[in-house]
């Protein structure tokens, strides 16, 4: 019998599915959307249950798409945002939110509500943060928790099972309460290098001392691809497979992409995954832990074993150049047809004007803080150069600027985890920013790298897959299943003549940190 993989996805704002051979191969894939809770106060949450029924409907629909049998299905794995899922002691929906309703019982993970908190556990200085590049950021877990206790207490004293939200999603699939090394490695301060993992002095700190009364966590975390038993029947009535497909520990979306761009390759220090949509992560694996200030990790096993892995980022670069859109009054909603007029037009404007295009124009990108290499969520975007000139073609040049200066971000973060051990010349990119093609040509020619581009499938999908692949019992381990199941890609290489111009830009741009710091110090 044919074996096959059911690799899912849950973004922002969307659950895909994705059916797969073992050759990596993409067969068939769905996606359904996923609701979003957004309070007047900023506040962002989910519905999980609402989460699982999209999954279980991409799920149906991707099966049916690829024409693949349900029992030939032999492993499914799940990927998500870091997502945290509160949850009572019986596994009843726990509110998160300020308005009550149950059902809001995930807060996602661009929700900012807990700062304050995050510069609390910043301020302990404890050991843990030295794996998550000295500053805790509030899109982790432990401030999201403190801030629940402190201003939900109720809802915390209801409490009894805590989940980042690919772990739900096993958990759903599979019954099992196993955690993956990625998600706490990555987001819960897990130390999965050492013996003792947890570090219950950092939690009793910051007043989280009967977290482990509230989360049912376990003492060890699991690989990612570990094997966590097959599918209930309950789960695979409403997956529409069968209690035959195993179910793999998961991952983070952004290490599912990782894995799905680098994990097979064999000089990994060279090579840099971008994953680029809503926001921006990029992810670099070593066999030694190097760590860099602003930099997230260096994660042990997460998602490789045997690997560290370094993550940076930016909070806000697909969501940025909608938000340019909307803000100008020649915008309206960023639709991918408005995106395209835009680009079009700047495209015209550049056979012109050429790399010179607005080029007094300067964007600091940081409108939702700075993720890396600053690690200041408390950051603020900037805009130098601004006229009165209100045309549309005034957006064009606007949003051109700002696709340079998200460029010129990855370019900084680079240069972070250069001065720190690495040799990054290669960025593989996938995601959203792959269909935005002055993106796809800034990211080579402002960072100076070689930029590939993954062909015929889908790179997240593909890493969810080699998990599911290795749980299975396809491959030995989920590293040769990385390396069975990888998929070629395009490469772009930087234009020389762009050299100079993006040289002068990011001059720019370090200088506008430096001013912008300037300037807060004086307020």
């Amino acid at each position: 019998m044919a074996a096959y993989l059911c690799a899912v996805d849950v973004g922002t704002g969307s659950a895909r599915a994705g059916i797969l051979d073992a050759s990596g191969k993409l067969l068939g894939r769905a996606e359904h959307p996923i609701a979003m809770n957004r309070s007047a106060s900023g506040h962002c949450e989910h519905d999980s249950e609402q989460i699982w029924s999209a999954v279980c409907a991409a799920v149906r629909d991707a099966r049916a798409g690829a024409n693949v049998a349900p029992d030939e299905i032999v492993g499914i794995s799940f990927d998500a945002t870091c997502s945290t899922v509160f949850r009572g002691r019986s596994g009843e929906q726990v509110s998160v939110s300020v308005e009550g309703d149950a059902c809001w019982d995930t807060i996602v993970w661009l929700d900012h509500r807990a700062l304050a908190e995050a510069d609390e556990c910043t301020a302990t200085a404890h050991e843990v943060l030295k794996f998550v590049g000295g500053v805790m950021s509030p899109e982790m877990t432990t401030p999201k928790l403190m801030w629940v206790k402190r201003h939900l207490p109720q809802s915390w004293a209801r409490t009894g099972q805590l989940f980042d939200l690919a772990d739900f999603l096993t958990h759903k699939a599979s019954g099992s309460l196993a955690r993956s090394q990625c998600t706490l490695t990555a987001k819960w301060t897990y130390l999965a290098h050492e013996h003792e993992a947890w570090r219950p002095d950092f939690f009793a700190a910051v007043g989280l001392a009967d977290m482990f009364e509230h989360a049912a966590l376990p003492e060890r975390a699991s690989p990612a691809g570990a094997d966590l038993g097959p599918l209930t029947g309950q789960a695979a009535e409403q997956l529409g497979l069968t209690p035959v497909c195993r179910v793999g520990a998961g991952v983070i979306d952004a290490f599912a992409g990782a894995l799905g761009v680098v994990g097979g390759l064999p000089d990994i220090d060279r090579h840099m995954a971008l994953i680029a949509g809503t926001s921006s992560c990029v992810m670099a694996m070593s066999r030694e832990p190097r760590a860099a200030s602003g930099i997230w990790g260096p994660y042990y096993g997460a998602p490789l074993p045997g690997l560290w892995l370094s993550e940076g980022g930016q909070s806000a670069t697909g969501a940025l150049l909608d938000h340019v859109i909307r803000w100008h009054g020649q915008g309206g909603e960023p639709t991918a047809e408005t995106h395209r007029r835009i680009t079009e037009r700047i495209m015209q404007l550049r056979a012109i004007e050429g790399l010179d295009l607005a080029g007094r124009l300067h964007v600091l990108p940081d409108f939702h803080g700075n993720r890396s290499p600053l690690a200041d969520p408390h950051a603020l975007g900037v805009i130098s150069g601004l006229t009165l000139d209100a045309s549309f073609d005034s957006l064009c040049r606007l949003y051109w600027r700002t696709a340079v200066a998200i460029a010129l971000g990855i370019r900084h973060v680079l240069d972070a985890l250069n001065a720190n051990g690495y040799g990054i010349d290669t960025l593989h990119v996938t995601g959203g920013h792959t269909r935005n093609p002055l993106l796809m040509e800034l990211y080579a020619d402002a960072t100076g790298c070689t930029v590939v581009e993954p062909l015929g499938g889908d790179p997240v999908l593909l890493g969810t897959a080699m998990a599911a692949a290795s749980a299975a019992g396809l491959f030995p381990s989920l590293a040769q299943a990385c390396a069975g199941m990888r998929q070629e890609g395009r490469a772009r290489r930087p234009n020389p003549a762009a050299r100079q111009r993006f040289d002068r830009d990011y001059r720019v741009f370090v200088e506008m940190h430096r001013q912008r710091k300037a300037l807060d110090d004086i307020a």
